[in-house]
Parts: C-alpha cells; sequence; structure tokens
C-alpha cells in the first residue's frame, strides 16, 4: 500500500505547476551591477517658477534660482549647470562673487549657501541659518569678503564669506531711525554702498525710510522718508545721487543731505481733471545707469496703470528724453542690466538688459535701434505649449538629424532679431564627438511637434511638425472640456523608413512619411468606429445595429438602422489636394465618431511596420489594423473576440458589435476580418465617396489555415461562461456594478516575425497586443508581398491566437531575444527618395548588432527535445517573464512588485548586451539581465510625488470601488506620466521633470565616468578690469573714493555674533577633513593671493617711487655737502 507523506502532496502540487525550465546550453550574461550607476545628467528648458537671478560681468554668467529651489547657472551654449539646494525652499536672492568662481544664494528657509563653482559640478560650500530672524535682503560689495545681510526685523548683520562666520558688527533698526520715529520702519530692502564712499551704506526699509550709514562711526549720517512705500534703490555713478521707485508707480529722485526729493515723476501716469495722476501699478525695480557718452538709462518694470485695458507687463527704458515700452508676454520675475564696467563709481556703459520672465528669458539690446531681442540660443521654449508626450531615440539612423535640419531650416525663419552676438557668453564648450546620434521628440498640446537633437548634452530643435494643419479650422472649445483637441498623446517614429504616426486627444491617429520636397497632395481618411459603442443595458439585445448610420458606408445606400444614434467627428479633415511643406507630410488620418454626443474611448496603444505595410492601435474597447499602403481598413475587433479559438471561423459575436445582421446572414461566405469590415466608411477626401473597406479574407497562399465562418450568433456571455473560457479577468455582469465600468483595454503592441503555435517551424508576420488585465494576444498575418505586388495584393489576418499567456497586472512592454539572448531587431522598410524604387527589408543596426534569428537552443520540456528559436520577454507592472518560442516554455520569471507598480519598463541596449529597467511607482529604478531576469540594481531614484504635477486625478470619494477602482484612477494618472517618461537605447533616458524642464539621465556607470567630459567649463580665468582713475582736481579737493578697511571694522575686534543668531552648516564634505578644509579655504586662498598681489604690486611700485626720491634726495645732499666742503676747505677755524 502507497505511503501518503507530507513530501509526496508538495510533490503532487509541485508536478502540477509549470515550472521554469532551464536550456541546456546556458546563455552567458556579461551585465555585472557594477556596470550601473542610475545618474541624472543634462537639464534643459527653462527654469520651472523662476525667483531670482544674477549676473557676473566679468566670467559673463547667468543664475536663475527657482521657487522648489533649483539653480541654474548659464554660459555660452552647451554651458549650462544645474544644481540643488537641500529641501523645497525657493530661492530669494543670488550675489556673485565677481570673478572669483563662487556663488552666494539665500532660501526662503532663512539660509544662505556659498556655492563653487570652478569645478564643472558646482558644490555647496558651506551654509548658515538664521534661527531668529527672516532674510529679506543681501548685499556683497565688489572684491569685498563681507557680506550684508538685511532682515525682516530691520536690522543688518554682516557675515564673513570665507568662514562663514557672522562679525560682532550689527546695524539695529532701532539705532538707524530717528529717536522721534514711534513705528518699526519695516523689512530691509536695499542695502547698497555709496560709489564714492565706502563706508557709508545705504538703507532702504520697506515703508520708505531711507538712511545712510556710517559703518565706520557707527551712526546714521543721512535720514529721509519717502511719501510711498519704497520697493528698490539705484545709486547714480558720482554717489552724490538716488533713485528710488515706489509702490504707487512713481519714481523719485534724492540728493544726500536734502530731505526731499528733487524729481518726483509717474511715468505712465496720465495727470486727471483733478490734476492728480491716476493710479499705477508700482515700479518693482529700477535701474539708474550712465554710458561714457553721458547719456543716463532709467529701467524699471511695472509702472503701467491700473484702468487701461489690455496692459501687459512690461520693460520702459528711458533714454535721455525718449521712453520706450517694452511689452512682454509674461509677468516680468525680475531684470539685471548688462554693463561692460562692473566698477559702481565708473561709467557703467550698459549693452543689453536681461528680463526674466514667469515663462521665458528675454535679452535686449540697447545698443540696436528699437531695442530689439537677442535669439536665445537656448532650449527655453519646450513649454511654447504644454508637453503632452514624449519619445526618445538614442543611437538613431546618422542621417536623421541632418535630414531634419534641413526641412527645419527651410520652414523656421525667424526675424527681427539682433544681430549682435548673445551676450550670455561664460565659459567654455566644445562639442565632443559622439559615436551616436540621439534624437527626442515631444508632443504638445496645441497639436505641434518638436524634433530635437539631444546629441552630446545639448538640445536643440531641428524641426518642428504641425499636426492641426490637417484639419479645418475648429470652433471654439468648450469650456466643460479641459483637454485641448489637438493634443498629441501618443507618438511612434520608424527612424529607418521616416514614417511617423500620432495619436491625438480627439480619439484621431494621423501617419506621416517624410519627404524632403514640397508636394501637393490629398490625405485618405478613414472613419472607423469604435470596435464596442453600445451601453452595458443594450449588450445582449439583438434587436441592436451598429452602426446605423449613414455616412458610415453601407450597402446600396440603404438607410440606417437606428436614426435615434446620432455620429459626429469633432475635426474635420481638410479636402482636396493641399500644399504640403518639405519633411513630414499626412498621407492618412484615422478618425473615430463620437455617438450622441460621447466621445470614444481613449486610444492606449500604437505601432506601425513599415516592411509589414501595417499599422495597429489599441482602444478601451478593441483593435484597429490598418494597411498603410494600400491605406484600407484591414480590421477592427473587439478585445473579447482576441480571445476566440484558434480557427477565426469558431468565434462568437455578440449583437452589439455586428455592424449590419442583414449582411451578415446574406454574407456567410465571407471571411472574418470582412464581416469585420463590412460597412465601415473609407472615403478619400478627394472624391468624398464613400466605399467599402477592403483588405480583409484569409491567406490564400500562405500555408496558414483558412476557413469560412458561418453566420454569427449574438451570444449574452454569463459570469461562469466568463471565467471558463477566460474571455474576461474580472466580469461585466450587472451584479459587479462597481466594477462595471472597468474594461479590459489594450496596452502594448508589436509587429515582429515569431511564433505562436507550439513546434511550429516557420515565423510568420504576428501582431503581439498586452491587455490591461496581463493578458497576451496574438494576430498573425500573412506573408506581403514584395515591390508592386504589395500595392494590388493586400495582406490578410489568418488567426487569432486567443490568450497565449496571462500574467499579473496590466501589460507594459513586449520585446524578442534570439536564441543568444541578443535583442531581435524589428524588420523595416528603408527610405527612399521618391525617384528610387527599391527597397530593402533590413534589420535596423541601432536595436541590436546581431542580424536575423540564430541557431536553435535545444530544451527539453516532458522528455520531448525541439528547437527553440527566440525568447518573447513579458513584462506587466508587477511580473516579468521570459518565455521560449515555439515551445511557448516559461524560462524565467520574476516578481517586479508587490504593493506597488511599474509604471514604465524597456528592454535597453548596454555594452553589447541588453537588460530590463522599469521605474516603479516607488521611486526605484531596477534592472534586470535577460534572459534570466536576474535582479542587477534596484536604487531610489525620482520619488512618484515629484511628478504629479501631470496627474488629474487626485483620490476617489466612492468607497465602493474598493481596490480595483482605486487601482484604475492610479493608472490613469500614471499613464500621462509613463508618456513623458521615457527609456532608450545606451542606457539613456528622460522625463518631463516639470511643465517646462526635461531632465536626462542615465542607468550606464561607463558614460556617467565619462559625464565631465561632455559638460562646459563653467569658470575661465578672466583678468579684472581696472577701477577708474581719479582725476587730478577730484583727488586734490578730496572728491575722491574712499577705501575702507573692512577687516579692521567687522573682524575680531568686533567680537562675534551670538550663538543663538544663526547656525553655521559645513558643507557636504564633512567626512573627509582633507577636502572639507580644502574646499572652505579655496576661494579665500585664491582672493587673499589676489589681494596680496594687488596689493604688492602697489607697494611696488610705491617703493620705487621712494626709492627713486631718496636716490634723487641722496644726490642733491651729496652735491649740497661738496659745495659746502669746497666753499670752507681752505678757510682756517676762526675765519668761519
Amino acid at each position: 500500500m502507497k505511503k501518503f507523506t507530507f513530501k509526496g502532496v508538495l510533490d503532487g502540487f509541485r508536478s502540477t505547476v509549470s515550472q521554469q525550465v532551464k536550456p541546456e546550453q546556458e546563455i552567458i550574461e556579461t551585465l555585472r551591477p557594477d556596470h550601473f550607476n542610475v545618474k541624472k545628467t543634462f537639464r534643459h528648458g527653462f527654469p520651472f517658477q523662476p525667483t531670482a537671478i544674477a549676473f557676473d560681468p566679468i566670467q559673463r554668467l547667468l543664475a536663475i534660482g527657482t521657487k522648489t529651489g533649483s539653480l541654474r547657472i548659464l554660459g555660452r551654449p552647451g554651458v549650462d549647470v544645474h544644481v540643488k539646494h537641500d529641501g523645497e525652499s525657493a530661492v530669494l536672492q543670488m550675489q556673485f562673487l565677481i570673478n572669483e568662481g563662487a556663488l552666494v544664494s539665500a532660501t526662503a528657509d532663512d539660509t544662505l549657501h556659498l556655492w563653487n563653482f570652478r569645478q564643472k559640478i558646482p558644490q555647496v560650500v558651506q551654509s548658515l541659518k538664521f534661527q531668529r530672524e527672516r532674510i529679506t535682503f543681501i548685499h556683497l560689495p565688489l572684491q569685498s569678503k563681507w557680506l550684508y545681510v538685511g532682515t525682516e526685523r530691520g536690522n543688518i548683520h554682516v557675515l564673513h564669506i570665507e568662514t562663514f562666520v557672522l562679525s560682532g558688527y550689527v546695524i539695529n533698526w532701532n539705532k538707524a531711525i530717528e529717536v522721534s520715529r514711534k513705528t518699526h520702519p519695516g523689512a530691509v530692502i536695499h542695502l547698497s554702498d555709496n560709489p564714492l564712499d565706502l563706508s557709508k551704506m545705504l538703507i532702504g526699509y520697506e515703508s520708505g525710510q531711507i538712511v545712510l550709514w556710517d559703518l565706520r562711526l557707527k551712526s546714521p549720517d543721512y535720514r529721509c522718508q519717502t511719501t510711498e512705500p519704497l520697493k528698490s534703490i539705484s545709486w547714480h555713478h558720482d554717489g552724490k545721487q538716488f533713485m528710488c521707485s515706489h509702490t504707487d508707480g512713481s519714481l523719485s529722485t534724492w540728493a544726500l543731505r536734502q530731505l526731499k526729493p528733487i524729481n518726483v515723476t509717474h511715468p505712465h501716469a496720465k495727470t486727471t481733471k483733478d490734476g492728480v495722476p491716476e493710479a499705477c501699478k508700482p515700479i518693482q525695480k529700477v535701474e539708474w545707469k550712465i554710458s561714457r557718452s553721458g547719456e543716463a538709462y532709467v529701467i524699471f518694470s511695472g509702472g503701467l496703470a491700473y484702468d487701461t485695458t489690455g496692459r501687459t507687463p512690461s520693460i520702459t527704458v528711458i533714454q535721455g528724453k525718449t521712453t520706450t515700452v517694452l511689452e512682454m508676454e509674461h509677468n516680468v520675475v525680475d531684470f539685471v542690466t548688462l554693463c561692460e564696467s562692473p566698477w559702481t563709481s565708473d561709467f557703467q556703459d550698459p549693452y543689453a538688459v536681461v528680463v526674466l520672465l514667469h515663462n521665458d528669458l528675454v535679452v535686449i539690446d540697447l545698443h540696436s535701434a528699437g531695442f530689439p531681442c537677442f535669439e536665445n540660443p537656448y532650449p527655453m521654449d519646450i513649454h511654447e505649449s504644454p508637453v503632452t508626450c514624449c519619445a526618445y531615440f538614442a543611437d538613431c539612423p546618422s542621417d536623421l538629424i541632418p535630414a531634419f535640419y534641413s526641412v527645419g531650416s527651410k520652414t523656421q525663419k525667424r526675424t527681427g532679431f539682433s544681430e549682435s552676438d548673445w551676450p550670455i557668453s561664460g565659459g567654455e564648450w566644445s562639442p565632443t564627438s559622439s559615436s551616436y546620434n540621439e534624437i527626442v521628440l515631444t508632443g504638445h498640446a496645441d497639436g505641434s511637434i518638436k524634433f530635437w537633437d539631444a546629441s552630446a548634452g545639448t538640445l536643440q530643435v531641428l524641426y518642428k511638425l504641425k499636426t492641426g494643419k490637417v484639419f479645418e479650422k475648429a470652433k471654439a472649445r468648450s469650456s466643460d472640456s479641459d483637454e485641448d483637441p489637438l493634443a498629441v498623446q501618443l507618438i511612434f517614429l520608424c527612424p529607418e523608413s521616416r514614417k511617423l504616426a500620432i495619436v491625438g486627444s480627439s480619439r484621431y491617429v494621423i501617419l506621416f512619411q517624410y519627404k524632403k520636397t514640397e508636394d501637393q497632395s490629398e490625405i485618405v481618411t478613414l472613419e472607423i468606429p469604435s470596435a464596442h459603442d453600445a451601453p452595458a443595458e443594450t449588450e445582449c439585445s439583438p434587436d441592436y445595429e451598429y452602426p446605423p448610420r449613414g455616412s458610415l458606408a453601407t450597402e446600396g445606400g440603404e438607410e440606417p438602422q437606428n436614426p435615434s444614434l446620432e455620429y459626429s467627428f469633432p475635426l474635420k479633415v481638410k479636402t482636396g489636394p493641399q500644399r504640403r511643406a518639405p519633411g513630414f507630410q499626412p498621407t492618412m488620418v484615422c478618425l473615430s465618431p463620437w455617438i450622441n454626443g460621447e466621445q470614444p474611448g481613449n486610444i492606449n496603444a500604437l505601432s506601425l511596420n513599415s516592411s509589414y505595410g501595417l499599422m495597429a492601435y489599441g482602444t478601451e474597447t478593441g483593435l484597429v489594423i490598418v494597411d498603410i499602403i494600400q491605406r484600407a481598413l484591414l480590421l477592427i475587433v473587439t478585445t473579447q473576440d482576441l480571445y476566440a479559438s484558434m480557427d477565426p471561423s469558431q468565434r462568437s459575436l455578440r449583437s452589439p458589435k455586428r455592424y449590419d445582421e442583414r449582411r451578415d446572414n446574406e454574407d456567410k461566405a465571407r471571411s472574418p476580418s470582412v464581416d469585420q469590415i463590412n460597412g465601415v466608411g473609407v472615403s478619400s477626401s478627394a472624391s468624398g465617396k464613400a466605399m467599402q473597406g477592403t483588405g480583409g479574407g484569409a491567406a490564400g497562399g500562405s500555408g496558414l489555415p483558412s476557413r469560412r465562418p458561418p453566420a454569427p450568433d449574438p451570444v449574452c456571455r454569463s459570469r461562469s461562461q466568463d471565467k471558463l473560457d477566460s474571455s474576461f479577468t474580472r466580469s461585466r455582469s450587472s451584479s459587479m456594478s462597481s466594477l462595471e465600468n472597468i474594461t479590459e483595454t489594450i496596452n502594448c503592441l508589436v509587429f515582429a516575425d515569431s511564433y505562436t503555435k507550439k513546434n511550429e517551424a516557420n515565423a510568420f508576420p504576428t501582431l503581439w497586443i498586452g491587455t490591461s488585465q496581463g493578458s497576451v494576444l496574438t494576430v498573425v498575418f500573412s506573408a506581403p508581398s514584395c515591390g508592386e505586388q504589395r500595392h494590388a495584393q493586400p495582406i490578410h489576418v489568418a488567426t487569432y491566437s486567443g490568450s497565449m499567456f496571462k500574467l499579473k497586472g496590466s501589460m507594459l512592454t513586449i520585446s524578442f531575444l534570439d536564441c543568444n539572448g541578443a535583442l531581435i531587431p524589428y524588420s523595416y522598410e528603408s527610405w527612399r527618395e521618391e525617384h528610387l524604387d527599391s527597397k530593402d527589408r533590413n534589420k535596423t543596426p541601432t536595436k541590436s548588432t546581431s542580424s536575423g534569428i540564430s541557431p536553435t537552443l535545444n530544451v527539453q520540456v516532458s522528455g520531448e527535445g525541439f528547437g527553440d528559436r527566440q525568447f518573447v520577454v513579458l513584462t506587466s507592472e508587477k511580473q516579468a517573464r521570459v518565455v521560449a518560442l515555439p515551445s511557448q516554455t516559461c524560462m524565467y520569471k520574476q516578481q517586479l512588485a508587490d504593493t506597488d507598480f511599474v509604471i514604465k519598463a524597456e528592454i535597453t541596449s548596454l555594452k553589447d548586451s541588453v537588460c530590463l529597467v522599469c521605474y516603479v511607482s516607488s521611486g526605484h529604478i531596477a534592472t534586470y539581465s535577460l534572459p534570466s531576469l536576474r535582479l542587477l540594481i534596484d536604487v531610489d531614484f525620482l520619488p512618484l510625488v515629484d511628478l504629479s504635477f501631470q496627474t488629474t486625478k487626485r483620490g476617489i470619494e466612492d468607497p465602493m470601488l474598493s481596490i480595483w477602482g482605486q487601482q484604475l484612477f492610479v493608472n490613469e494618472d500614471t499613464d500621462l506620466i509613463a508618456r513623458t517618461f521615457c527609456f532608450s537605447n545606451k542606457g539613456h533616458g528622460l522625463y518631463l521633470t516639470s511643465p517646462t524642464e526635461i531632465q536626462k539621465f542615465t542607468v550606464c556607470n561607463e558614460f556617467w565616468a565619462d559625464l565631465t567630459e561632455m559638460m562646459g567649463e563653467i569658470f575661465i580665468c578672466q583678468e579684472m578690469p581696472e577701477p577708474p582713475k581719479e582725476s587730478f582736481l577730484r583727488g586734490l579737493f578730496g572728491g575722491g573714493s574712499r577705501s575702507l578697511d573692512r577687516e579692521e571694522l567687522f573682524g575680531e575686534s568686533s567680537g562675534r555674533a551670538s550663538r543663538t543668531v544663526a547656525k553655521h552648516i559645513p558643507g557636504p564634505t564633512t567626512n573627509n577633513n582633507g577636502l572639507r578644509e580644502k574646499a572652505n579655504s579655496a576661494m579665500g586662498d585664491v582672493s587673499h593671493a589676489h589681494q596680496m598681489v594687488v596689493e604688492r604690486g602697489d607697494k611696488l611700485s610705491q617703493l620705487e617711487d621712494r626709492t627713486a626720491r631718496m636716490m634723487s634726495e641722496a644726490e642733491t645732499f651729496s652735491q649740497s655737502a661738496h659745495g659746502i666742503m669746497l666753499k670752507y676747505k681752505d678757510k682756517k677755524w676762526y675765519q668761519l
């Protein structure tokens, strides 16, 4: 008698579960964890939500701070560095240590940071956090080691830059104001030195109180009070006058020692009948600069009248007696005037104005008539229209970038810009010779697509395609819809054939073909209804007819069966031949109709194959396949019908998916694909006539099974039937009303030559389909004809495979490996100019160095041996599997996430091998070796909350939706993130880090090690210009500039500040004492050495003059002594 044991029971269970089968010939995997390093590389675009700006006039570098604590340093094109403060505090103000390779920033958490950018990647040297007072203004005099810090309480502290230690010297607000004043003067909003007397500092308080403080005497030297609250102050270079801007839109000019302003003007205010200036907006900032010719420039922002309609943000330039108002497209954040001389006591000679807008960076040329703008060389217009999707192609064909640039340069001719050179020209950058090209495509809300050259760490626009030109001008969009009707949602580019397909938010698909020359052509329009538009309560009704609209073609011009349904198209394609500019020209448009004003379901997946001549896209209800050679609909089928058995003649159709039951009864001899497309309108925009869709039918000579189906009967599937035949993962019956709206959508489509049957000898053209329920389905086609025969002989749908594999979670990607573990390239038809008819069917070199299918790999399964020729890698948001084909044996599997889910997954090439890269909702990036799916790295990279600006839904109010409903809403939001998160070859990737910026990253350690070579040099050693020379008369009468020994005034003799005022925070190199000491003292040593050199030069010059004077005096003394000696030489003592 057989003895039952616990081990035997477990062995019995194991025998019923499919186990991973290891191949006899193990594939050698070369990738190791040390090959990976996940790092952010380059950031491109306009800094999101900018708050501050600063400029170094000697290094010619521009710094921009943002609300989230980011810091961008810009120089000449190619010199662009992004760093970020710890935390999310906004940058309030920045000050360059001019020509010293350092920058001080003040953030909203009342912390000062010292940045060193003498190396390519700037680093924080040290920080100081104020604990009792809030920072409102900072000022660093030229070539000074002492920083003045104004606070909200009205006090001014002094900070030593080298040591980042506060001095004991403090200017308290109650000491600065008059004794008779009974109110607090407000926060400090301005600090500056007198250009000619560095011992006098001008302090501006928010209330309008202005104090000239004598630093030596530690007492106020002059006070005045403005009638209106103060916004900013600017000195005249002579140090005797200054100009203030106010909240009422006025400018006041003051002279020292006078208690009243010498002039008050309202530049943009008109005088009313009562003689009172009209109310104006505040003048936020004013700058008063003098050119060497003596001409004054008064530049300010704001000040326009309130009640004038159509007023926009502006910058006003008053040059002599001429006033020029420059209107801006966005609100002005800040501006800075660029001057030739950094010395405030000299003629500044302004030449440009850098204006930081809320969404743009504008540089105005002051030397050209009309003050034109410079053409911005940085990619600051990524967000010209909001970015809705991205595509990234690394290692693309080398001729693609020149082709896009050639057509882009013809269509994008910009005029009206200054002819002068771009003034922000600091740093050095030379384009490195990259071994491969990179292209980025961005889709936008206005329907445009921008093509960018992303090679060698730069981003330059090549070409802009406006897809909206395909349609007639649409009517005004309804206010209840937040979605742009032309927004690009999906992009699919075949780089080799130069075919481009895009999906728009109005549920249309446009196919483009690249042409080098201008052309005049018409567009073929296919009106393709949804595969399943019936409401739930009529799904099982045999009387439901679809579609009943006459414009969707019916036989014999019959009237629609159900006139109660109204079909409409929100967009209308332009008819007739249209002139097409060089570049991507539209050839075909697939439109989905609106039924009774309801928008059809989203298009979630898109793919095309130029070798097959097919394009497929998946919707929320089914699959559409289009022949792009004959420009005809090939197949439209619901997702449920794809679950049919291997023989397409045996599948059943529910009546909502039938187009016309009477035609079904009449055409029993037709193939299933013909039944599917009967009644679907295929209209040419040239003729405007509706005709029957062709291209269906079973393959006659392909060697694949072909049977004629019987007439389909309407069938209502019950929950038990769905469970038995695995047609649904979750039931859609009325008893599950909470899940009624959760349908199985098609999320992934891949064309490939592959195997769908076990022990299949030959690979056939196949479309692999991944659904939101984790199912993997296939559609097999007949082998397409070659050459001209392809235009006459249509391709045919041969079989549906039904559900081949099932994974947990929604499917994300499907890829194919050969038996050596190398990525199988997709097939394509090479692009040729129109006069060339010869076309080759090749394998793309951009995906893998391998070509074709490798020799078979012997795998033993259940005692039977047969040859497997492929691995298919299936990745869902929860799992990954590697399955051998044609045996369909699961070789390896891996759980990618348990409580989280994968947002984006891709097979990428790296170091002559391939790996699976996943971005998980936990913010981690994980990589797995292939085909073994061995975990290589799993690192924290990017929290999902940082990308939440792309999401639309914040939660669920209905608790009945439970877990599945929550997951659906999460997926809808993360789908938006996945559209702008891309992986590409060579371990590269990018994502939309803000609405205005793109962040590139890499998972390749080798690329990260070579990154600094691709980056530009920020700091270049420059000579400091000499200070202005004093005139003889000014120096004679004491009118010259007066120096100040700040070290003596603010140094140890002044004592030390209280430890409770601020807390010193060392830099990130505290763990290494040597590096920390070097970092802390590097700039101080350089500054000290520079100062010593200057002082030594001065002393040597003085010593030389003194030596010459002493020699002259010695010679005079010698001559006098010799004369006296000769005079008294022969005289006696009594004769003296």
